[in-house]
């Protein structure tokens, strides 16, 4: 399924243009201050995922997402601060209906999917996500100088840790074995992939 749903390499607009030092500084901090309030939306969401699952794979797999999230809560700050953002300026940001479309999307899926499915959609992104991150982390030391404390935020979602993908795989399979995974987790999938572009782009827009 990633590979079915996966981006084409134009569709973000954004990348490209971090990528080749283009996209203005204060871009970048917009993205830093639409993720302090996307990733503690969905530290909640992957909790209440974890709390509906009715198998321990899955109670797991959002579990462990959930801890990812709050690690990636405390690399914030050191990100937007790089960036000229401290924290009463993220306080004060005005957020983009746009980028957060997709942590009200992640939201809606933990109150009203079947916690398979938001499984199988979440798996589908994930690709997608750690490449986007990648690409920025790479840029931040190239085209704009941060170091690697002020990286670490993209670092953690570039590289995942072996364990995340085996709790991934295990949760798919155990839905999959108990007939509760249905054609909506596709359809989970393809919106999660639309939701996630539309954040980048959002910000693309910024960049003029």
């Amino acid at each position: 399924m990633q590979q079915d749903l996966a981006p084409q390499d134009d569709d973000n607009r954004l990348v490209p243009l971090v990528r080749d030092g283009r996209a203005p500084r204060a871009v970048l901090a917009a993205l830093a201050a639409e993720e302090h309030r996307i990733v503690a939306s969905d530290w909640r969401s992957f909790l209440t995922l974890a709390g509906r699952a009715t198998d321990e794979p899955t109670r797991e797999f959002f579990a462990g997402l959930a801890q990812g999230e709050g690690v990636a809560l405390k690399a914030l700050p050191v990100l937007a601060s790089a960036l000229g953002m401290d924290r009463e300026a993220v306080r004060a940001y005005r957020p983009q209906a746009g980028c957060q479309a997709y942590p009200a999307y992640v939201a809606w899926l933990a109150l009203n999917a079947e916690p398979a499915d938001a499984v199988v959609g979440v798996v589908a992104n994930f690709a997608a996500w750690g490449q986007y991150c990648a690409s920025i982390a790479k840029a931040l030391r190239s085209q704009y100088g941060l170091d690697d404390d002020a990286c670490a935020f993209f670092d953690m979602f570039a590289s995942p840790p072996p364990e995340a993908q085996e709790q991934a795989l295990a949760a798919v399979q155990a839905g999959i074995d108990a007939g509760r995974v249905t054609d909506a987790a596709r359809e989970y999938g393809r919106l999660f992939q639309s939701y996630e572009l539309m954040f980048w782009n959002t910000l693309a827009d910024q960049a003029g």
